[in-house]
Parts: structure tokens; C-alpha cells; sequence
């Protein structure tokens, strides 16, 4: 990911969001990852160092999404979200998956979520997929954190 301050884009990740930095290259990149994985995000400063986000109205990522193996996990990612002062731009319930979106330092989106276990997803009565959007249990989620401290990312459940 281009960012434009290495620095801030790394206490966002490494410090809100739990991943580990694995590697630096010199002063303008950087390797994190969940779980001792080499890496699952690279930053770096090459062509974007001191830049603006592009423009409203232009082409581009439009969320990374990081998977939590856990909703106590999510929890808690969740409470250093909060704590960190960041402003959600949503929360839902998909049915499949509970979601938090926001914004990283570089205004690129970023959606955490988990998934539930594929035996509660919601079904049509033929079978098929029926997910939906709600709104996410913020209160009910965050009850869930005093379980979640202490906890890691699991590489193998990382889907970025």
C-alpha cells in the first residue's frame, strides 16, 4: 500500500488494528503480518511519501478487508479502534459476518470483520446464500472484549 507517512501508517496497523511488524526496508517500507507470517500488508513510501489520498470520483481499492478468527478478536480490535479516537464509517450485520468500516490514516478503507461458522449463515428455503445488512450490535460486540485481550491474529485465518 502507498502511504505517505510510514511512521503513522504503521501505529495504525501495528498498534489498532494488531499486526506485527516483520520487517523494515530502510526508512520507506515496511512488512506486517498476523502470527509470524512474513507479511500479509507491505507499506511504503516509494512514490507517495508526504501524498494525498486521490480524489473523490477516481479509480482504486475500495476497502482491504481483514478477517478476525474470532468475534472476541473483532471485539477487540474494535476497542483499540475506539480507544485510538478513529470514527467508524459503519458497522453491520451480514448475517454471514459481523463488520466494522473505516478509514486508515491514508483515508484507504478498511473493513474488519468475522465470520460466523458457515452452519448459522442464513438460507433460503431451497438452500441458497441469503445474506443481508443490519445494523451491527456495536454495544454487544464490545461486551465481548474482556475475553478478546491478550489475544493474536491467526495467519491462517488472515483473508486480506
Amino acid at each position: 500500500m502507498k502511504v505517505a507517512d510510514l511512521e503513522r501508517a504503521i501505529r495504525f496497523y501495528r498498534d489498532v488494528l494488531g499486526f506485527q511488524v516483520t520487517q523494515r526496508y530502510g526508512p520507506s517500507a515496511a512488512f506486517l503480518s498476523a502470527g509470524g507470517y512474513h507479511h500479509h500488508i507491505g507499506l511504503n513510501t516509494w512514490e507517495s511519501l508526504g501524498g494525498q489520498p486521490p480524489p473523490p470520483g477516481t479509480t482504486g481499492l475500495y476497502h482491504a478487508a481483514i478477517l478476525y478468527p474470532t468475534r472476541a478478536e473483532l471485539a477487540d480490535a474494535l476497542r483499540r479502534v475506539l480507544e485510538a479516537g478513529i470514527v467508524l464509517d459503519g458497522a453491520s450485520d451480514h448475517g454471514v459476518s459481523e463488520a466494522l468500516y473505516l478509514r486508515d490514516p491514508d483515508d484507504n478503507g478498511v473493513e474488519l470483520y468475522w465470520d460466523r461458522p458457515a452452519a448459522q449463515w442464513p438460507r433460503t428455503p431451497d438452500g441458497q446464500l441469503a445474506m443481508f445488512t443490519r445494523r451491527l450490535d456495536i454495544e454487544g460486540l464490545l461486551h465481548e472484549t474482556d475475553s478478546a485481550r491478550g489475544s493474536s491474529l491467526d495467519p491462517g485465518t488472515l483473508d486480506l
